[in-house]
């Protein structure tokens, strides 16, 4: 009976042996999962940001564009406006409303008439004044 229990002994320590290296492959493999997991995660992770990056730059893109555009039109339209003052002082237009002309946009012709009875200087300085304003077109 002794060398029954030697032998089933043996037999245990053999079977302990087999399990504890079963454990080790088991633990190495799940240690390689581990960081393969590890390693597609951070893949995922770093495509995630590149997307969420890319959106952003896009639309970093598409507002620059759209400032662009606005300054580009607000150059434009500043360009086809004269320079200086826009609206013409009121002792001036009372002036010219007594003489029977209208102060949207007129011609250097037709002020001509309304501005026969003042000397010459007075004529260009009241030209010229009109002229800065935008009413008169030359």
């Amino acid at each position: 009976m002794e060398e029954m229990t030697a032998g089933e002994l043996q037999t245990a320590a053999d079977r302990l042996m087999e399990a504890a290296s079963a454990l080790e492959r088991t633990v190495a493999r799940m240690a390689e999962q581990q960081v393969a997991l590890a390693a597609e995660a951070e893949s995922q992770v770093s495509r995630i940001v590149a997307t969420v990056e890319t959106q952003r730059e896009v639309e970093l893109e598409r507002k620059l564009a759209e400032a662009e555009a606005k300054i580009a039109e607000l150059v434009a339209s500043a360009s086809t406006r004269p320079p200086g003052r826009k609206t013409l002082p009121t002792t001036m237009a009372t002036m010219l409303a007594k003489q029977g002309v209208v102060v949207d946009s007129v011609e250097a012709g037709a002020i001509d008439g309304a501005l026969a009875s003042l000397s010459i200087e007075q004529r260009i300085a009241v030209k010229s004044e009109l002229m800065r304003a935008g009413v008169l077109n030359p």
